[in-house]
């Protein structure tokens, strides 16, 4: 595994917002800066458990995501916010993690 980023969720507005209409969902961009920091606010009708929803999470770059999650408590199964990237959610010791795979010939950029 490979830290991507930190999810933070707020109800707050922030700097940098881009709004992801089919996630029903607001982030930043977190490769805008060193510490992969990215600011999250959930829409109301977000279709997301709450604790993805209310306790920052941490993501992890896998090489297969299938197999990571073997054994695993899912919360949010498997699917793709952006091309060339699956994500899912599982919980860990009463937190979220998230797990990504990329694939880096349609995703050079990440």
């Amino acid at each position: 595994m490979k830290f991507n980023h930190i999810g933070i969720p707020t109800t707050n507005r922030f700097e940098g917002e881009i709004d992801l209409p089919h996630l029903k969902i607001t982030v930043n961009d977190h490769l805008d800066n060193p510490y992969g920091i990215q600011w999250q606010r959930y829409w109301e009708d977000a279709p997301y458990p709450d604790l993805v929803k209310t306790i920052p999470h941490i993501a992890f770059e896998v090489e297969d995501l299938e197999e990571a999650l073997l054994d695993q408590k899912v919360i949010i199964a498997p699917n793709s916010p952006s091309p060339g990237v699956i994500v899912a959610f599982i919980e860990v010791k009463g937190a979220p993690v998230e797990l990504l795979q990329i694939d880096r010939s349609k995703r050079p950029d990440l």
